[in-house]
C-alpha cells in the first residue's frame, strides 16, 4: 500500500511543479472551504482519537485536540498561503560567462515531500498547503494517536482538490501506522525527495539516523530565556509566563530559565508567586520549578538534576539556574541548547548585541517570548517544520524553503 501511494505521488510531481500560481491559489481556497465544510466530521473523528489516547498526558492531549476555532485557523492559514508570492520559477541569479553562455539559477520544487509527524493533526493541512503552493506533492504520515483526525482532514483536502479539477494525489496519506512503515518511508530513495520529521526527540533522532533520503532535522526545542541584570523584571515575568504556560506542549515553549545572580533574590520570589502560587489560587496548573543549588536557597521547589537542563519537558515544568552574567548564560546555552529559540531580557544594548552574536540558534530574541518562533508569525502563512540545522534551511520552513534550484544555461552553439 505504501509503495502504491509513493508511485502515485511521484507520478504527480512533474505536474505539481508546472501548475500556475492562479491554479494553485484557487486550489488552496477550495481546500480551505472543504476543510470548513467537513468540520463536524473532523471534530467527531478527533473526539474518538482523544478518547483512545489514554496513554497521553493532558498537556499532550492539547496537541491532539481540535476545535472549531482551530479548524478555522487551519483554513485561514491556507488562505494566507494563497496570498504569498509563488516561489517556483524565480530567477535567483543570472550572468553571462566569457563563452557567451547565459547562465541562470532558477528556483524549482523538490518534488515529493514526506512528513512524519506526531499528535498534531493540523500539521497535515499546513503541510499539504505549503507543499502545493511550492509546487511539491505531499506524503503525510501521522502518528497512531491522530490517525482518525488526519484521515478526515486529508479526505477534506482531497475533496477540495477534486472540486477545482485537480488530481487528488497531489496530497497523500500513509495508512501504515507501524514502525516498519515509517522506516520504509525513510528509505524510499526512488520516491521521496525530502523528508521532514515533526515530533519529539525520539522521532527526529530515528529519522536523522535511519533515513537514506534527504532529511531535515527539526523541532526539538530546549529553549532558554536569560534574565540579565539590567532587565525590566515586570516585563521579564510577563515574557517567562507566556513562554512557559501559554502552550507548554509545543517546541517553542521555554524549558530553561537563566537568571543573573544580581537580580535573582528579587526576581525568583516574584517568579514563584506568578507561576506557582497565583496559578494555584486561579485553579490553573502550577509550574513545577526545578532549581539549581543557588536558586533553591532563594525559593522553594524541586532540586534539579543535570538531566533537567537537557530535557524538553513539553509540560508545566521549568528548569531554573542562577548564572554569574551574560558570558555564563551564553556558555550554558552553547552546552545545552538544541539550537531552536533563545531569548535575552535586558535593557543593555551591548548585552543584547552580544547575545545575538554569540548564541547560535535558529531564532534569537531580545525582550520577547520564544513562542513567536512559528511560520505564521514569521509571515510564512504556516510552517512545515522548524529546522534546527544549517543546511539547507533554518528556523520556520515555509514555501521558499520547499524549493531548491537548478541552473538553466542558454547558448548558440558554444563548445568547450
Amino acid at each position: 500500500m505504501l509503495e502504491q501511494t509513493l508511485i502515485l505521488a511521484k507520478e504527480q510531481a512533474p505536474y505539481a511543479g508546472s501548475l500556475s500560481s492562479e491554479v494553485k491559489n484557487n486550489a488552496l481556497l477550495s481546500m480551505a472551504d472543504a476543510l470548513i465544510n467537513d468540520t463536524d466530521l473532523i471534530l467527531k473523528e478527533n473526539e474518538q482519537d482523544l478518547i483512545d489516547a489514554t496513554f497521553l498526558s493532558e498537556v499532550m492531549k492539547d496537541r491532539l485536540r481540535l476545535t472549531a476555532d482551530r479548524i478555522i485557523s487551519m483554513a485561514n492559514g491556507m488562505r494566507e498561503i494563497a496570498l504569498l508570492e509563488d516561489p517556483v520559477g524565480k530567477v535567483l541569479y543570472k550572468t553571462v560567462n566569457k563563452a557567451g553562455l547565459e547562465i541562470s539559477r532558477v528556483s524549482v520544487p523538490f518534488g515529493v515531500v514526506a512528513v512524519i509527524f506526531e499528535s498534531r493533526p493540523n500539521v497535515s493541512a499546513d503541510t499539504a498547503a505549503l507543499c502545493l503552493k511550492s509546487g511539491n506533492v505531499s506524503v503525510l504520515r501521522g502518528g497512531k494517536e491522530s490517525f482518525r483526525s488526519v484521515t478526515a482532514i486529508v479526505n477534506a483536502l482531497k475533496k477540495g482538490l477534486k472540486n477545482c479539477g485537480l488530481n487528488e494525489n497531489l496530497v497523500n496519506m500513509v495508512n501504515d501506522k507501524s514502525r516498519e512503515g515509517a522506516n520504509r518511508l525513510m528509505t524510499a530513495t526512488n520516491f521521496v525527495d525530502l523528508l521532514i520529521p515533526r515530533g519529539g526527540a525520539g522521532l527526529i533522532k530515528a529519522c536523522v539516523e535511519n533515513a537514506t533520503v534527504p532529511c531535515i532535522e527539526t523541532g526539538t526545542g530546549i529553549c532558554h530565556i536569560y534574565i540579565d541584570e539590567s532587565a525590566d523584571l515586570d516585563m521579564a515575568l510577563k515574557i517567562v509566563e507566556n513562554a512557559k504556560t501559554s502552550r507548554p506542549s509545543v517546541c517553542n515553549a521555554e524549558e530553561v530559565l537563566l537568571v543573573h545572580s544580581k537580580v535573582a533574590k528579587n526576581f525568583l520570589p516574584k517568579l514563584k508567586k506568578r507561576l506557582v502560587d497565583d496559578r494555584i489560587s486561579q485553579d490553573k496548573i502550577p509550574v513545577e520549578l526545578r532549581l539549581d543549588e543557588i536558586s533553591s536557597k532563594i525559593i522553594d521547589g524541586k532540586l534539579a538534576t543535570e538531566k533537567d537542563f537537557d530535557t524538553e519537558f513539553l509540560d508545566y515544568i521549568l528548569a531554573v539556574k542562577v548564572v554569574d552574567g551574560i558570558d555564563s548564560a551564553i556558555t550554558h546555552i552553547r552546552n545545552h541548547s538544541t539550537h531552536h529559540s533563545e531569548s535575552i531580557i535586558t535593557n543593555s544594548e551591548e548585552n543584547a548585541n552580544k547575545f545575538c552574536l554569540f548564541v547560535d540558534s535558529a531564532a534569537v530574541y531580545v525582550n520577547a517570548s520564544t513562542r513567536f518562533t512559528d511560520g505564521g508569525e514569521f509571515g510564512n502563512g504556516a510552517e512545515i517544520g522548524i529546522s534546527t540545522q544549517k543546511l539547507h534551511a533554518r528556523g520556520p520552513m515555509g514555501i521558499n524553503e520547499l524549493n531548491t534550484y537548478k541552473y538553466i544555461i542558454k547558448g548558440n552553439g558554444q563548445i568547450r
